[in-house]
């Protein structure tokens, strides 16, 4: 099967891998760009971003659609290797559903643990994104 034949699968990215050129620069063909969130996750930021359960709670980001070898290839980076998929459910701002894969540490980050480079460019990330203003500014 050619690459650009190769079934897609929606990822729904909540950190710095929401930024299309991002994974433009890494040889990735992302597709499909919508803002989207996620219920019942928060996010937490320590060295790197995930996402962690909280009932109630919501976090934002943006569904692309990739290629399951454009997954691989993404995850198998040492930076980002720890990481796990799960499977998620987004919503659009339309309301509609979609499934996708989403990738988070298996721990949450240690209490006090921080990156306030990383949560800086999050930050500027998400606003550019048009995430809500009240998320953005929640970054940390």
């Amino acid at each position: 099967m050619k690459k650009d034949e190769e079934g897609r699968v929606e990822v729904f990215f909540y950190g710095l891998f929401m930024d299309e050129a991002v994974l433009r620069e890494k040889g990735l063909r992302p597709s499909g760009r919508r803002v989207a969130s996620v219920e019942n996750f928060r996010l937490a930021v320590g060295e790197r971003a995930t996402l962690v359960p909280c009932a109630g709670g919501e976090a934002h980001g943006v569904l692309y659609s990739l290629t399951h070898g454009e997954v691989d290839a993404l995850y198998s980076e040492d930076s980002v290797s720890a990481y796990r998929p799960e499977a998620v459910c987004a919503q659009l701002a339309d309301g509609t559903f979609v499934p996708a894969l989403c990738f988070n540490l298996p721990t949450p980050p240690a209490p006090g643990e921080r990156n306030p480079l990383y949560a800086s460019k999050l930050r500027e990330l998400a606003a550019r994104l048009g995430l809500p203003a009240n998320y953005v500014s929640s970054i940390r």
